[in-house]
């Protein structure tokens, strides 16, 4: 210390100088207290200056594009507004000659010629800019997801339907999949969005939220399982008998005959769909396999890996649809129907007493919805939107689209005046809608308020009514069993004379 305390005073005085040294010294710790608590705050500053450096600039970037986007859309919009002006003259001097008889029809018009142009320019479709003009699409076969787009066996009026929906309607749409994408993205990284929003916009196939979502509402059944749970279960169905596989291979062709990954005894997802199956009914001998489903599986396949799809059956099975939903009595599935029906009456009086009046029971046709959740009822676009908010919120979202889908198409409904034309008209109305913006907004805004305490307590009040009147038409079914068969010993003993009297 006193070395080099002294160095820098080469004076005779060495107290002095360490004095002098401890006391700059001092000084120097004094302003570095005073500094060391800001440096963290500097760092912290310039990562944030850093950060939105980099925002400004790609902001800038996506400026740049949107300008340089709208330039081009005002070149294009001059053009066609050009084409028109262009079609709206030649179609004047059609008119205007048109107005002088025609003398032979062999004879050269002007009118001819005019005609003869603007098939030419109906052919040619493209404007100044090269950009197509009323081009229609071409129509493929299969959908995105492998749906066919036009069936090949139905009703006229329903072909013609499902022509207009093979339109590449989705190419219309004025929100960018990226930006969605990169909501998603957020969202499942920080948590702090709001997920109706992002359901109710356009969900890109390639984000993974379906597996999230199964994710959060098995882990309660996962946590407690080995990580190879379902190769196991795969693997023990596969080799001891099971009551379930003989109906389970019945079904595989039948699930989705109209999607090409279950069209054929060696399409990809047929497989898979059994490996699904299979496991499920090892886990589940209570239920087993029941009809429908093949169809929630078949559906969570297009999205999901095997086993992901496993667990999403169970997510659907187990935690969101109440017990005997999918037994043989489908006890909860017909709980549904009436509650969905005192819904109906509630939300939408005038339709329910249009039903009522012409002896229409929409069951017949909803009991389909609730069992399979809209697999086949409606397109394939509005299907996984469905599926987005139910893997989401669970099954009270059954019956806000139920309602809704009503409601889409009520107008339509109370014009029929005949119960077979209402009848035709539920078999097919739900492909006739296109516009999910629309739907999801009848969903979520005008069936609120929608609590689900209001649907539990009248899944309550029915469950007990339909147990009475299952356990009746049992003793009913009972007693009738005993005289068929008093009936049948008593005929046995009697001689053929007695018979034939």
């Amino acid at each position: 210390w006193w070395e080099v305390g002294s160095e820098p005073h080469s004076n005779n005085s060495g107290e002095g100088g360490l004095i002098s040294y401890f006391s700059c010294y001092d000084s120097f710790y004094d302003a570095y207290k005073m500094v060391f608590p800001f440096q963290d705050s500097v760092q912290g500053y310039k990562s944030q200056n850093k950060f939105l450096n980099k925002e400004i600039l790609e902001l800038t970037i996506l400026l740049r594009n949107a300008e340089a986007r709208e330039r081009s859309l005002e070149v294009k919009y001059v053009a066609l507004e050009a084409k028109v002006c262009q079609v709206e003259s030649k179609y004047l001097v059609l008119l205007q000659d048109l107005k002088n008889p025609v003398c032979s029809s062999s004879e050269q018009s002007p009118a001819r010629e005019v005609i003869s142009r603007l098939l030419e320019d109906a052919l040619n479709n493209t404007d100044p800019t090269g950009h197509a003009v009323f081009k229609p699409h071409p129509v493929s076969e299969y959908d995105v997801f492998g749906f066919k787009t036009v069936p090949e066996e139905d009703d006229e009026e329903e072909k013609l339907v499902a022509k207009v929906r093979a339109l590449d309607l989705p190419s219309l749409s004025p929100y960018p999949e990226v930006s969605v994408g990169v909501k998603w993205e957020n969202y499942l990284s920080t948590m702090n969005r709001d997920m109706h929003k992002l359901i109710n916009d356009f969900l890109p196939p390639s984000f993974q939220v379906w597996r999230w979502c199964v994710s959060y509402h098995t882990r309660k059944f996962r946590d407690s399982l080995a990580p190879n749970y379902y190769e196991t279960l795969l693997g023990v169905a596969r080799d001891k008998p099971n009551p379930a596989s003989k109906q389970i291979e019945l079904d595989l062709l039948r699930t989705l005959p109209n999607n090409k990954h279950y069209s054929s005894p060696g399409a990809d997802g047929i497989q898979k769909l059994r490996n699904v199956l299979l496991a499920f009914s090892w886990r589940n001998p209570d239920i087993g396999y029941c009809q429908g489903l093949n169809r929630l599986a078949a559906i969570a396949l297009l999205y999901l890996d095997q086993e992901d799809a496993f667990w999403c059956l169970i997510t659907i099975v187990e935690v969101f649809m109440p017990q005997d939903y999918y037994t043989k009595t489908l006890l909860g599935s017909q709980v549904d129907q009436r509650v969905f029906k005192d819904l109906l009456s509630e939300k939408l009086p005038r339709l329910h007493a249009h039903f009522d009046l012409y002896k229409v029971d929409s069951s017949l046709i909803t009991f389909n919805w609730f069992l399979v959740l809209f697999v086949d009822s409606v397109n394939s676009d509005l299907l996984f939107k469905i599926w987005d908010a139910f893997l989401y919120e669970g099954p009270k979202i059954i019956f806000r689209f139920a309602l809704a889908l009503f409601k889409y198409k009520e107008e339509e409904f109370l014009k029929l005046q005949d119960s077979m034309a209402i009848f035709k008209y539920l078999r097919y109305f739900t492909i006739t809608i296109l516009d999910w913006r629309k739907l999801m907004s009848i969903a979520f805004v005008d069936m609120n308020p929608f609590p689900l305490r209001q649907i539990l307590n009248r899944r309550t009040f029915h469950l007990e009514k339909v147990r009475l009147e299952l356990t009746e038409l049992e003793a009913i079914r009972q007693t009738f069993l005993r005289e068929r068969d008093t009936h049948t010993d008593a005929g046995a003993l009697c001689s053929d004379d007695e018979e034939d009297n």
